[in-house]
């Protein structure tokens, strides 16, 4: 008998790239790029979140972090959905940076057939 395998697993993750906005001004103005994998599924309001924590790369000696939870999950079409997150970073070397990101897809590969 062949095993079939569900493409919604109740416990998942999503991969979570970006960038920051740019910060500062003139010759100090720069931006930030973080990637990372979101915390499993944790069940929320008929729905679920995800905890998402990062530190962006290097610019001139200094980084940012950040910890927090994404959106509930929205529907993106054939059974698969994303998550939303806008926040901002910590601070260092006197500034913090905004952000604004859609984890991808989980599980994109799954075949639905």
């Amino acid at each position: 008998m062949e095993e079939r395998h569900s493409c919604q697993p109740k416990q998942h993750v999503h991969e979570v790239q970006g960038s920051t906005r740019i910060s500062g001004c003139c010759d100090f103005a720069h931006n930030h790029r973080f990637a990372t994998v979101s915390g499993e599924a944790i069940p929320c309001d008929e729905s679920h979140v995800h905890e998402i924590a990062f530190t962006t790369d290097s610019c001139d000696g200094h980084t940012h972090k950040f910890c927090g939870t994404s959106s509930k999950a929205i529907d993106v079409g054939c059974g698969r959905h994303v998550h939303f997150l806008k926040d901002v970073t910590t601070t260092d070397a006197g500034h913090k940076h905004e952000f604004m990101v859609a984890t991808l897809i989980e599980n994109p590969t799954c075949d639905e057939r």
